[in-house]
């Protein structure tokens, strides 16, 4: 008698078995530890037939009273509605339950009748017999379906977020990046040593670079920051012989969003002493392979590297994309389009240059020259038939921007036409490095300020430079530009407290009292150190072909910076910021409104 009791009792240990099992498999997830779930809604196959399980999910559909699709964050399963009178309870519960409530469903595994199978779901060998079911939450009417990921608008999307957390994008978008996060973890710390130390978000205001959120005090007139990066933090780590920190760390500018580009956001942030250019560099060339999804391919190393000045004279840009090449087959409303453009936006005129079949030029700059000069200017521009080829004059960084616009912009068009140029499942990394250490300030060109921040080195060819002619000092900066994206930037640091000093005051004309502390800590015997920081958001959304960061941060913010969902930035009372010494002046028109 033993034996087929055994047999009756192993169908339903089966479960058990397999957690404990996959529980002894390390590196394996557990989906169903510590919960009363058997199964997710994604992992029942065939192996699976006969089995008792328990799902839990959300109900994706019905269909007339017979079938429920079940849905987690795994998959969908599909559940058979009982028609028996004995089980009319669980059928008038599941026929009813409306989409999107919560709902916990026990039953047998069973093979799909033939013919039925789905081969578009990996569940869809086999369905689950309903035999008890409870509707945990009813859910009310959805203001958007999930499905409709693509043409819901963004701001409904943000202002139910929750909601659209449910979806199968956003779900696979931010699995994808805490699995690159961990992996980025495991090479950094377990493989090289590296020590996860987390830095205050509660700061002071510094000099140079983006500008910082202000958070009063309840010390009057004074104001907290929150720091745009860790920078001085990481290096006063160095100070600290910490020799290797990184911290996935959050980061706050208060400037207008982009797609990639919101007011809050998540770097990879790195610094190692006694390290140089080419030592960054490897570390995070090998980082990259080893985090990187299998899903979207292998990447080679080393990355190709291209000065700025290159990147600049050959794409227009710092951030070259690299996906296609120079050559363009444009007709003549978008050559006209591109000239339009480039007058908005760069004031900008634009000559074209188009070589005909017989080898000859179609331009109107053709008047002007002769038969030699128009071969010369074949050969020197490499001109091939049909070829169309941009021509600008002007200051050179402005014409080079102007050109390297229309460079993308051609690439937009073309693609618009059919011709596909950029893969989004290549990825085409570059270092591009030797950056100048100093631009002049666009409100007034005699002042400079730092291209990156004030504490680059410069490039040791050109330090005798800093003292006599600071504008033609190259930088020890290096960023990492993939798919024409900037998605990492860093440099080795002045680690001198003289040199920081001689930077501040004399080049920048800062105040250096601001940044005592750490010219202090540098007169300690500061080690030479270097870093970089990957931008997490924009990265991962490259690897997602998303066309947002927003689509891969859970809780973004809009394009204008606000929290849709929470209504955040909100008023806050005169009485709530009275300990904070703070007054607010309202324009006329919004007191009015309030009073209203």
């Amino acid at each position: 008698m033993a034996l087929p009791r055994l047999l009756r009792v192993l169908p339903r240990a089966l479960p058990a078995l397999a957690r404990a099992l996959h529980r002894a498999v390390p590196g394996v997830p557990d989906f169903n530890s510590f919960v009363t779930r058997t199964n997710t809604c994604g992992e029942l196959r065939s192996a699976h037939v006969g089995q008792e399980v328990t799902l839990y999910g959300w109900v994706q559909y019905q269909r007339q009273g017979l079938f429920l699709i079940l849905r987690d964050f795994q998959g969908l399963t599909q559940i058979v509605i009982p028609q028996d009178e004995a089980h009319s309870h669980v059928k008038k519960l599941l026929s009813s339950a409306p989409v999107e409530s919560v709902v916990r469903v026990t039953g047998i595994v069973s093979p799909r009748p033939p013919g039925q199978e789905n081969p578009k779901m990996p569940t869809g060998d086999i369905e689950v017999k309903a035999e008890t079911a409870e509707i945990l939450n009813s859910s009310k009417k959805l203001p958007f379906e999930l499905k409709d990921f693509v043409k819901k608008s963004e701001a409904l999307r943000m202002q139910y977020r929750y909601l659209d957390l449910r979806s199968f994008p956003l779900q696979h978008n931010l699995r994808l990046r805490s699995q690159v996060v961990m992996r980025m973890r495991e090479f950094l710390c377990n493989l090289h040593g590296f020590v996860d130390v987390e830095t205050p978000t509660l700061f002071k205001r510094t000099p140079g670079g983006a500008k910082e959120f202000l958070v009063p005090s309840r010390e009057a007139g004074k104001f907290y920051s929150l720091p745009q990066s860790p920078q001085q933090f990481k290096q006063l780590l160095m100070v600290g012989g910490l020799d290797r920190y990184f911290q996935v760390a959050r980061c706050y500018r208060d400037e207008g969003s982009r797609p990639d580009r919101q007011p809050e956001f998540t770097q990879i942030d790195i610094e190692m002493s006694f390290v140089d250019q080419a030592g960054i560099q490897r570390l995070i060339e090998g980082l990259l392979q080893y985090s990187w999804p299998e899903e979207r391919g292998s990447i080679t190393a080393p990355f190709p590297s291209m000065t700025y000045e290159e990147a600049l004279a050959d794409y227009g840009t710092d951030k070259p994309d690299t996906r296609f090449g120079m050559k363009r087959y444009l007709k003549k409303k978008d050559l006209q389009s591109l000239k339009e453009s480039a007058k908005s936006q760069f004031n900008q005129e634009i000559v074209e240059i188009i070589c005909r079949p017989d080898g000859s030029l179609k331009s109107l700059l053709t008047k002007f020259l002769g038969e030699k000069q128009q071969s010369e200017l074949i050969q020197v521009l490499n001109m091939q038939v049909d070829d169309v080829v941009l021509l600008a004059a002007g200051e050179h960084k402005q014409v080079c921007s102007a050109l390297g616009s229309l460079r993308l912009g051609s690439a937009d068009l073309l693609e618009a036409a059919g011709l596909v140029l950029r893969d989004p499942a290549a990825f085409h990394f570059l270092w591009v490095v030797d950056f100048p250490l100093f631009l002049p300030k666009e409100e007034n060109s005699t002042e400079l300020e730092s291209a990156h921040h004030p504490f680059t080195a410069p490039h040791p060819s050109d330090a005798h430079l800093l003292y006599s002619d600071p504008t033609k000092v190259r930088s020890q900066h290096y960023d990492l530009v993939l798919n024409g994206c900037e998605v990492g930037g860093g440099s080795i640091r002045i680690h001198s407290a003289e040199l920081q000093r001689f930077v501040l005051e004399k080049v920048l004309k800062e105040d250096s009292e601001v940044l005592s502390h750490l010219l202090q800590a540098l007169e300690f015997g500061a080690p030479p150190h270097g870093g970089i920081a990957l931008g997490l958001d924009r990265l991962i959304s490259l690897i997602v072909d998303a066309p947002s960061i927003r689509d891969v941060i859970a809780f973004p913010k809009s394009f204008r910076g606000r929290d849709l969902m929470g209504n955040a930035p909100d008023y806050v009372t005169p009485e709530e910021l009275e300990p904070y010494h703070i007054q607010v002046s309202w324009p006329l028109e919004e007191k009015e409104a309030k009073q209203n």
